[in-house]
């Protein structure tokens, strides 16, 4: 660096973060509003901006609020923090070599110049002491700040880092880099030479191959390949979050999706419809799977391939599940007949656990066939089927076919509707051990879901062996993970505060986990087993709350728990666990607290009991029902833990006046509140009512805010 770079060159962020002082202001000011009003700006403009707003966010609202343009504020922002206003324009083409543009676009910084000890940045945030550790970490060198407006270097990280230049350049680079057979098609789907010379010339080949290969590199499950009006964008799903990958003028990314067509045998002509096809390409000696599906997105089309080890199927043991949960686990494993349900949403790993489970389970003394859509592994020793829908090889019909082939475990995909639901558990009674997975919130909902898809609570609770809900927590980089010593930042305190826990290490991001502090993931597991009691409680209709209570008392940990464990060995993070998890369950559902308040709904109308069920248990609250009177009156007896009944007015044999009277009669159920649903309302009504013992009623022809106002009315009067 020359004397003269060294003069304007900036103080270190550190240093630069105490500003000179100004005035105080109540409440968390976002530090933008206090630049503007300690200029002289009137605070009766003063912006809604909360103080945990991005800068580009906050930029935008303040040069709107007070009527400053950026050169203005990029001034006053210098001036405040004693930098330099930066010239972007004369920035040293070198220094942008060394700072990813991952990094560069997160931080929203834009290399200016640099020496052997020294890098100096266009921020629009001198305050952003977490990008200062990044540079600093990444370059070896000091980082030092200069102040520009977030679009100026928004324009120059696009002009930077476009491919409408990088393209040639990156593909004239890659002669010794990578090749056209660097991506090798294993089984030819079809002829790959077609009339577009463009979709086989050696550019598009390379690359694809590019993009193929640096996805398997970087352990992509997912390529996105997105059309945009000027440019594309090419994203990985690396450990369950996209990362951007590169940008592509659309006239190459075209081209690119073309070529992925080839591949995979589709239509190249047809860009109107939807497509799915397959390939199996070869890497490094290596053979992987790629599910392609198309969509038309405007006038362009968008490609998403999910990418596939073939040889990557992982036992039991390999999966790194905690003990507890794995010895549960294999305990499910051991009947011989039943159904065992693994749930979880897309990508949270659920056919790589049954997959490890099959693994266990195939001895080579069992028959073990499988219907599954695709079928993502092959497993050796196991007979594995293929939906195909449009001849006719559905699950359900699939499953009754191999229940001829004298099978001991059957792997059923995905079960989606009732035929496949009771085909399943019918197979089951039938002792069979039957795996499936259905789309689940938690362990215990997996009942619900099955009770959705039309299954009889009876043919639940003798059948289900237990469930094993899942997700997938991004792992610490070992590279650079960070121990927490001393003090925690704000963000750690309220998460501690939140989930009881102390962090123990800090995610901080390196070239190593593509700066994001996370490289690889661990599963968080909870196994539900089905037992005596809990058989018993599905039979009964027993509420979400009730059935978890028991799963919780017969040795279940739930994810949240699992996920706190993780983080108390500094496997993770408490921001991932509160990313994947949310903040975990109520004490009461764990460890036999306060549970959420009991509701009993009488009522003989079938479509109305399950229509406040759903609106009662999406609130919270725990929910149990029956259809007359005299059934209400002998559950009271045995239960006394409801907060509040819900009665029909009209019933046939004991209408609700005479449950009311008797409710408000009996030494066990006297405090009970209790709402009253009537056809029509009266002021006649509403008297005989209150003074039977009633403590409010609602009309039925009310709608569902109304009526859920009433219920939380009536518990509030009575807490």
């Amino acid at each position: 660096m020359t004397d003269d770079a060294r003069s304007v060159a900036t103080p270190k962020v550190a240093e630069a973060s105490a500003p000179v002082e100004g005035p105080r202001y109540k409440g968390a000011l976002h530090w933008l509003v206090r630049v503007a009003e300690r200029a002289g700006y009137s605070d009766k403009s003063r912006p809604e901006l909360p103080a945990g707003s991005s800068a580009p966010e906050a930029w935008s609202e303040v040069t709107k609020a007070y009527g400053i343009s950026d050169p203005q504020l990029a001034e006053l922002v210098a001036e405040y923090f004693r930098l330099d206003v930066a010239d972007i324009n004369r920035a040293d083409p070198n220094a942008a070599l060394l700072i990813p543009e991952t990094m560069a676009r997160k931080h929203h910084v834009f290399p200016l110049s640099e020496d052997d000890r020294q890098l100096v940045v266009a921020t629009c945030d001198p305050t952003n002491v977490e990008a200062e550790r990044a540079l600093g970490f990444s370059t070896g060198r000091t980082p030092l700040f200069q102040v520009a407006a977030p679009r100026l270097i928004q324009d120059a990280l696009d002009q930077r880092f476009s491919l409408e230049k990088a393209v040639d350049a990156l593909l004239g680079g890659l002669a010794d880099d990578i090749s056209e057979d660097a991506v090798q098609l294993v089984e030819e789907m079809g002829p790959e030479s077609i009339s577009e010379d463009d979709i086989v010339s050696t550019p598009v080949v390379k690359l694809t191959n590019l993009i193929i290969r640096d996805a398997i590199t970087q352990g992509a499950s997912d390529i996105h390949i997105e059309p945009g009006r000027k440019l594309g964008a090419v994203r990985y799903r690396v450990d369950g979050v996209l990362r951007k990958h590169m940008d592509l003028p659309m006239a190459a990314l075209n081209r690119i999706i073309s070529r992925i067509k080839v591949l995979s045998k589709l239509d190249i002509a047809d860009r109107l419809r939807p497509q799915d096809g397959k390939a199996r390409v070869q890497v490094r000696g290596r053979s992987y799977d790629l599910r392609v599906s198309t969509i038309p997105a405007g006038s362009a089309e968008k490609c998403v391939m999910r990418v596939l080890d073939s040889s990557s199927a992982l036992s039991l043991d390999e999966l790194d599940l905690p003990k507890h949960e794995l010895d549960r686990l294999r305990g499910l494993l051991s009947h011989r007949s039943g159904v065992v349900v693994v749930t979880g949403p897309t990508g949270s790993g659920k056919t790589t656990t049954l997959y490890g489970a099959l693994r266990e389970l195939a001895d080579g003394k069992v028959n073990i066939m499988t219907v599954e859509d695709p079928i993502e592994y092959e497993l050796p020793g196991i007979t594995q089927t293929q939906v195909q829908t449009k001849q006719g090889m559905t699950f359900a019909g699939a499953l009754r076919a191999m229940l001829r082939q004298d099978p001991d475990v059957i792997l059923v995909g995905e079960i989606r509707d009732k035929e496949t639901a009771v085909t399943a558990f019918q197979a089951a009674m039938t002792g069979h051990l039957v795996l499936t997975t259905v789309h689940a919130n938690d362990a215990v909902s997996a009942v619900s879901r099955l009770v959705d898809l039309g299954l009889q609570y009876s043919t639940i609770a003798q059948t289900l062996r237990g469930a094993a809900a899942q997700r997938l927590l991004r792992r610490v980089c070992a590279s650079c993970a960070e121990a927490v010593r001393g003090q925690l930042t704000p963000d750690e305190q309220r998460l501690t505060e939140s989930h009881g826990v102390e962090p123990v290490v800090r995610a901080v991001g390196c070239p190593e986990c593509g700066f994001t502090g996370y490289r690889g993931r661990l599963p968080v597991n909870e196994v539900l087993v089905s037992g005596p009691r809990m058989a018993q409680a599905i039979e009964q209709r027993k509420g979400w709350a009730t059935l978890q209570r028991v799963a919780v008392q017969g040795g279940m940990r739930t994810m949240h728990e699992v996920g706190l464990e993780w983080v108390k060995q500094g496997r993770t993070t408490l921001v991932e666990v509160e990313r994947v998890l949310g903040q975990g369950l109520d004490e009461d559902s764990t460890d036999g607290g306060k549970s959420a308040p009991r509701i009993l709904l009488v009522d003989d109308d079938h479509d109305a009991r399950l229509l406040m069920r759903t609106l009662l248990e999406t609130d919270g609250f725990e929910v149990e029902e029956v259809e007359d009177g005299y059934k209400a009156l002998d559950l009271l007896k045995q239960d006394q833990e409801f907060q509040l009944v819900i009665l029909d007015l009209s019933m046939p044999g004991m209408d609700g006046r005479q449950v009311l009277q008797q409710i408000r009669g009996s030494i066990d159920s006297a405090a009970v509140p209790v709402l009253i649903r009537t056809s029509t309302g009266s002021d006649t009504i509403e008297t005989e009512l209150l003074e039977a013992g009633a403590d409010d009623y609602v009309e039925k022809s009310v709608d569902a805010d109304r009526f859920m106002a009433r219920v939380r009315a009536v518990l509030r009067r009575s807490m």
